[in-house]
């Protein structure tokens, strides 16, 4: 298993003096097999995004276990073991802007994959521009500028390339099409598709959408107030949900849509 998460919980001090406590993350279990891609699907506040910062090391669990490709991800030492981390596990998020430096301009936010890779290629711009083209962007449009002179969509699509030179074992998708629009969306859900294939990438997909988590996934999550309420493979949580809440998330989805899709 390239993840396993055991008991992962995380609780927030709070309030005046730091006396009130927020359980964000309750007990949460779950692994991800090598190429796989799983949904974690559920409403604002319920402790989805908590739970990627932890594995992505943004946020250190108040207790239980990450594991990684059979490595204690918050045990971990030393430039050498941190960099291996960093270049095998990737986030995305849902706010592109807060993952860019603003004084770098996008050439250099692209070429620090190459340091995290040990590349030493001399083809490096001819790899750069290629990879922007698969996420739908015009070299020229984006090269040579700052991230505050790019829209939301193009800053979005900027990671997932810098993500996908990377080529690492797993990534952590926060919402990763919410500001691209819908013309370009299957693209990028294409390039996800192509490192599993290529990479056996593990891909840990974020997202509010029931409708597309039901379309991409191999498993799905639920998460409600902190704790996964649901899982297992979208026929069996979609179609047959058990859990109340995932039921609601279900009713919630337009009838339109239903009647067009089938779901």
């Amino acid at each position: 298993m390239p993840l396993e998460v055991k008991n992962l919980t995380k609780v927030f001090a709070v309030g005046l003096f730091r006396r009130k406590e927020i359980l964000a993350v309750d007990g949460v279990s779950f692994s991800v097999k090598p190429g796989e891609f799983v949904s974690l699907v559920g409403e604002s506040g319920s402790g989805k995004t908590t739970t990627a910062k932890m594995i992505l090391r943004l946020l250190q669990p108040t207790s239980g276990s990450i594991m990684f490709d059979g490595r204690d991800v918050w045990g971990l030492r030393g430039i050498d073991e941190l960099r291996w981390y960093w270049k095998n596990v990737h986030g995305i998020f849902q706010d592109p802007y807060a993952s860019y430096n603003p004084l770098h301009k996008i050439d250099r936010i692209l070429y620090q994959a190459f340091m995290l890779m040990g590349h030493s290629s001399t083809d490096k711009d001819s790899m750069v521009e290629e990879v922007l083209r698969e996420v739908g962007l015009r070299p020229d449009d984006v090269l040579g500028k700052y991230p505050h002179e790019l829209s939301g969509g193009q800053r979005q699509r900027i990671m997932v390339a810098r993500c996908y030179m990377l080529r690492p074992m797993l990534i952590l998708a926060d919402e990763p099409i919410s500001m691209i629009d819908a013309s370009t969306r299957a693209s990028v859900l294409q390039l996800f598709s192509k490192l599993r294939e290529e990479s056996k990438t593990s891909v840990i997909f974020i997202t509010h959408d029931l409708g597309l988590a039901y379309y991409v996934s191999d498993e799905i999550m639920i998460m409600h107030d902190g704790s996964i309420v649901e899982k297992g493979p979208p026929d069996e949580v979609i179609d047959h949900p058990q859990d109340p809440y995932t039921k609601r998330l279900r009713e919630d989805v337009p009838l339109l849509y239903r009647k067009w899709t089938g779901f």
